[in-house]
């Protein structure tokens, strides 16, 4: 009989604090539950950093635990003595984007003349699937306009590195993931706003020169610089490569923690339909960006990669869009819901994926 690991207590433990944490929903205690349900996700995490096929969860887990900590504590998470922590958001953004700069090459972009057809059809299914799908599922939701328009924004912002870690898993084309990110990542300063004109102009007044600088201050600007550090650094400061990432995921962690703490009282109002609508947008994301690949006669494999670029959007660039416009607590929900949503879906696709590994020249 093997020995039990600190992993497998841990999520022995999980199953446990689970039971009672229904028991607790059952007898309509949930409010007193926040303690019981942050360390349900917290030993969640912890026991699926011991397993392998598991490992990809431990960040979706704490960022639960984070958002049960937000949603029970508010008060923590609004400002610090006159200091508001949605102030943080933009600058958090900005490092992240420093982070994805260091880790690329021009030689990234090589893929544009290699295989042209699948960065288009990349690209052109990134710019068009996911836009239409968000104004279709805000023109239904029913939702007050600023928060209507927070899920055009997810729908309009490109996708992000999750992608990229997404398509490395499913074994699909990594090199075509990077560069599909990255050109999709240098036209959002131009295309997302032109975008949410002419899709969200119904539900909020966009301004489109203004969003264009934003966006590029916190696109452009950074991710330039970490391209630049990167190419003059050579072979030194290799330890960026294992640091910068691990800063981006609790960056990425802390702007859904302020963002669910500003915007508690609407996301307790709609939080269920608003969950549902951002994973039917995610998953439909997958699905189109699938068969639109296969349609266009992309083999499995990229088309693998354009349904994980296509269903997974930054998260991160939409929130800081919805912050530099003064609306974090509404327009900035879609996007902190949408985070947390795709990647578990991602993860478990990704999964899914792996075990079938495309078969040469289908």
């Amino acid at each position: 009989m093997k020995k039990p690991t600190i992993y497998s207590i841990c999520l022995g433990m999980a199953a446990i604090l689970l039971l009672v944490i229904l028991g607790m929903i059952f007898s309509q205690n949930l409010e007193r539950a926040g303690l019981l349900i942050m360390a349900f996700f917290a030993l969640l995490a912890l026991g699926f950093s011991g397993y392998k096929s598991l490992n990809s969860y431990v960040f979706t887990a704490s960022i639960f635990a984070g958002v049960a900590l937000a949603l029970y504590y508010p008060q923590y998470f609004l400002q610090i003595g006159d200091f508001k922590l949605t102030g943080l958001i933009i600058p958090l953004i900005q490092l992240i984007m420093f982070g994805m700069g260091t880790s690329m090459r021009i030689s990234d972009f090589a893929e544009v003349v290699k295989a042209p057809k699948g960065v288009m059809v990349g690209v052109t299914a990134q710019l068009g699937i996911m836009p239409i799908m968000g104004f279709v599922l805000a023109k239904s939701s029913n939702f007050p306009p600023e928060i209507a328009a927070g899920i055009v924004l997810i729908g309009c912002s490109p996708s992000g590195v999750a992608s990229n870690v997404m398509a490395y898993l499913a074994k699909a084309n990594l090199a075509l993931s990077i560069t599909i990110t990255s050109i999709s990542t240098l036209l959002a300063p131009f295309v997302t706003p032109l975008l949410m004109k002419f899709l969200a102009g119904e539900f909020i007044e966009i301004d489109v020169l203004d969003m264009m600088w934003s966006i590029i201050k916190m696109i452009i600007l950074p991710l330039g610089a970490g391209i630049l550090l990167n190419r003059l650094r050579g072979d030194k400061g290799k330890w960026l490569d294992k640091a910068l990432p691990v800063i981006s995921m609790f960056g990425i962690g802390l702007i859904i923690v302020v963002i669910t703490a500003a915007g508690r009282d609407s996301l307790l109002d709609i939080g269920g339909i608003l969950m549902l609508l951002v994973l039917i947008h995610n998953l439909f994301g997958y699905m189109l960006g699938y068969w639109y690949a296969r349609l266009l006669r992309l083999n499995e494999q990229d088309s693998r990669t354009i349904a994980l670029e296509v269903g997974m959007q930054n998260g991160g660039l939409a929130s800081g869009i919805a912050n530099s416009l003064g609306k974090i607590a509404t327009m900035g929900l879609a996007p902190a819901v949408f985070g947390p949503l795709m990647n578990i879906t991602g993860s478990i696709l990704a999964s899914y994926w792996h075990k079938r590994p495309p078969i040469e020249g289908r």
